[in-house]
């Protein structure tokens, strides 16, 4: 997976969160079978620019912990769609989206629920993760794959509460 991660922190996010990010993810990854050339980013924000992004994006006014932006496939409704073999269709990385993720909602959260920083970083990427690849948790049945499949995922890479 091609992975961008930014840093958009007022303290900086140190080397091994960010390395924890690229592991935990490529290992999502891998657990759901993506494709290898599938391309997405992860930024880290502090909470008045998550709230910002809240705001505008979703209408609500907090801050909260991660907020996805997946890349709808609109092939289907474009009126000059590209035509190619599957050949070179596999060839042409997909981007799948964007996650933003506050490191401030991260401290807080691993405090109030005990459990380590890393444990709640690597929930919340991975949360975000099965997000952009359509999994949701509107519908108590979803949730309960969602919440599996993020609960197998952190259990089987380490990051267990």
């Amino acid at each position: 997976m091609d992975l961008e991660i930014y840093d958009e922190t007022k303290n900086g996010v140190p080397e091994e969160h960010v390395k924890l990010v690229q592991k935990v993810l490529d290992y999502a990854g891998q657990y759901i079978k993506l494709k290898e050339n599938t391309e997405m980013s992860v930024t880290f924000v502090n909470n008045d620019r998550i709230q910002e992004i809240n705001k505008e994006y979703r209408g609500v006014d907090r801050a909260t912990d991660v907020i996805s932006f997946a890349i709808e496939d609109s092939a289907a409704d474009d009126d000059f769609p590209i035509v190619m073999d599957d050949e070179l269709a596999a060839e042409i990385p997909e981007n799948i989206g964007d996650i933003f993720v506050s490191v401030d909602k991260v401290g807080e959260q691993a405090e109030y629920l005990e459990h380590s920083y890393e444990r709640e970083l690597g929930f919340l990427v991975v949360h975000g993760f099965l997000h952009l690849n359509g999994y949701d948790h509107m519908e108590p049945e979803d949730e309960k794959v969602m919440f599996k499949l993020q609960r197998d995922i952190l259990d089987d890479y380490g990051l267990t509460r």
